[in-house]
């Protein structure tokens, strides 16, 4: 490794506010090389290991910042705190991909930004625990991004999940189940408007939402829903109206 490269990955990892890790930046610079750019060691193994660290770190989060939750609840906060979206989201917010060894076709290729960057975060998340052997780094790294994370998602339990909201919400209301109807609009790779979807309650438009997925168009629909839901009144003669 260069000393130029030792600077860079130094100089990033400040950055996480992650300092004083000791001379071994071997699985780190494993953990920030993509497969895609040909080299002997890639992001493949870390990541792998990465998944379980990132497990255990989160249970240990939860278990020291929400003890008053019972274990179900945990679970539920635990799996948006490791999902590959949350992931994703981190490797944006770090500018993790202006530090990657990245092959020239995965670099033009804009539909797969957000898997890579799920895929090196849970990477470094290894490399860090292979460096040091401790849950400490990845602690230090990850609290802060988990603190504002759990804000919200308790603020909105239904966030990122809001057709498992608009489900349940619809019938309780006595209006039954949800329909969707999606349309795709566009055939370009990485179009976050693509599809769009409408969301029906009892023969009713309630929402819609555009997505660069069909999932993700379903998702922005059913937020619309909850949003305006208020407004949303059972059919005259349904199990609530009467």
């Amino acid at each position: 490794m260069s000393d130029e490269r030792r600077r860079r990955l130094v100089e990033f990892l400040a950055s996480l506010g992650l300092t004083g890790l000791g001379p071994d930046l071997d699985p780190i610079e494993e953990a920030l090389t993509h497969s895609s750019a040909g080299r002997p060691l890639n992001h493949e193994r870390l990541e792998f290991l990465g998944d379980a660290v990132l497990r255990l770190a989160a249970a240990e989060y939860l278990e020291r910042h929400h003890r008053a939750m019972d274990v179900g609840q945990r679970s539920a906060l635990r799996a948006q705190l490791v999902s590959d979206r949350w992931l994703a989201e981190l490797g944006e917010r770090c500018g993790i991909e202006a530090i990657l060894h990245l092959g020239p076709v995965a670099a033009g290729d804009r539909a797969a930004r957000q898997t890579i960057r799920a895929e090196i975060c849970e990477a470094l998340i290894g490399g860090l625990y292979e460096a040091t052997g401790s849950l400490d780094p990845v602690h230090r790294w990850l609290t802060p991004h988990w603190q504002r994370s759990a804000r919200e998602l308790l603020a909105d339990p239904y966030r990122h999940n809001w057709k498992t909201g608009l489900q349940e919400w619809s019938q309780g209301q006595g209006l039954g189940l949800p329909h969707y109807r999606s349309e795709e609009r566009s055939r370009r790779h990485g179009d976050p408007r693509r599809f769009h979807c409408w969301v029906d309650l009892q023969d009713r438009p309630v929402g819609e939402g555009w997505g660069g997925s069909r999932r993700d168009a379903e998702q922005q629909a059913a937020r619309s829903a909850l949003e305006q839901r208020e407004a949303i009144s059972p059919l005259p003669g349904s199990s609530e109206a009467s």
